[in-house]
């Protein structure tokens, strides 16, 4: 977004900032034209088209998206899955069927549900509320870490998609305002803080932007895993 706001691009478009199962809605109902699309509601388009160079994605440990008990993961009864993320509750499911091998009763979670996360109820969380989880649950198992684990990929969360054809003169200017504000993570920084976690290393280390051919492969592998479930 930092690149975006300071492209000239606010001129041309509405820009709507909302959490990933949102705008994914947003998009299959063609509310929207482009959005930041959770890879796990791709398969729901009729049309779609990948129109960046650049991803939320993670080359390993990503931090903010984990699975967090109280328990050791074999113990584990039941999984809370967020609703904020529907990439990120397939991802587990992926993960806990043939990585992990354990087939625990999953629930989909309500607005409170950190507060259920005790005894062999374990809980799927995103975003801030992760970072945050991190101090609190005694054990904690990172979804980009178990991916990179069980396919040697990388893993991509969300990428940027149109559900139609664009002008290719925006797709180029959208493509240039990423990498403005891929370029420039360190001013980025002096406009965020927080007290839950490293946000340089989060920022430069967890998460990684270019939509490379070895992501676009772990995509793959999600997708077709996907199919599967």
């Amino acid at each position: 977004m930092y690149g975006v706001k300071r492209s000239g691009l606010l001129s041309r478009i509405t820009m709507v900032e909302d959490y990933p199962s949102k705008i994914a809605k947003m998009l299959l109902n063609d509310e929207i034209d482009i959005g930041l699309l959770p890879v796990a509601m791709l398969p729901q388009l009729k049309e779609f088209h990948f129109v960046t160079d650049y991803c939320i994605g993670t080359e390993g440990e990503v931090a903010s998206v984990g699975l967090f008990s109280e328990v050791p993961l074999e113990k584990i009864e039941t999984v809370l899955l967020d609703y904020q993320s529907r990439t990120s509750i397939n991802l587990a499911k992926i993960l806990f069927k043939w990585y992990w091998k354990i087939s625990p009763k999953f629930e989909n979670a309500t607005l409170d549900f950190r507060k259920h996360i005790q005894g062999t109820t374990a809980g799927i969380v995103i975003g801030d509320r992760a970072l945050e989880q991190l101090a609190i649950s005694k054990y904690v198992y990172d979804l980009g870490s178990a991916w990179k684990l069980y396919t040697n990929l990388p893993f991509v969360f969300a990428t940027w998609v149109a559900n139609k054809k664009l002008d290719e003169g925006f797709i180029e200017a959208f493509n240039m305002a990423n990498a403005y504000g891929v370029q420039h993570i360190d001013e980025v920084l002096e406009t965020v803080s927080s007290d839950l976690y490293d946000l340089k290393k989060y920022y430069t280390k967890n998460l990684s932007y270019t939509f490379t051919s070895n992501k676009k492969e772990g995509l793959h592998v999600f997708l077709e895993k996907l199919k599967e479930l």
